[in-house]
């Protein structure tokens, strides 16, 4: 089993980063490679720019800590679970932190390469928001 863990300070307040990675349907906007994003409860399917469809369960959504964390549920993958925290550094910056841990071991260097990418969008969007508040 291997793990991987991307952390980024961002522009902006600890909420408006939360702001950004909280709505489960949103990931298309941030995450390299998913087009498209179907919600059913707890039931998350993504859909990769390939056409392959990746079901998810999502685990935690919790406000107060600024913590997500969901796994891919499916028989391809013996076993994942990704998480996000958002950490207030000052009124004004924040850490995005990033881990994913899976088996087999090459899963998690697939995804780890995505979740990189991802703290930049998510960043990115972040940091606009904060732009359009300070205005």
């Amino acid at each position: 089993m291997a793990s991987l863990r991307y952390e980024r300070r961002i522009d902006a307040t600890a909420d408006e980063v939360w702001g950004v990675v909280t709505v489960p349907a949103s990931i298309p906007e941030w995450f390299p490679g998913v087009v498209s994003c179907t919600i059913e409860g707890t039931r998350r399917v993504l859909t990769l720019a390939s056409g392959i469809e990746m079901p998810e369960e999502i685990l935690v959504n919790d406000p107060m800590l600024r913590r997500f964390v969901y796994r891919i549920d499916s028989p391809l993958y013996r076993f994942h679970l990704g998480s996000i925290d958002v950490i207030e550094l000052s009124p004004e910056e924040s850490m995005c932190i990033y881990s994913t841990t899976a088996e087999p071991d090459t899963l998690c260097l697939l995804i780890g390469g995505g979740t990189a990418g991802a703290l930049d969008e998510i960043a990115r969007l972040a940091e606009a928001a904060a732009a359009e508040r300070v205005g």
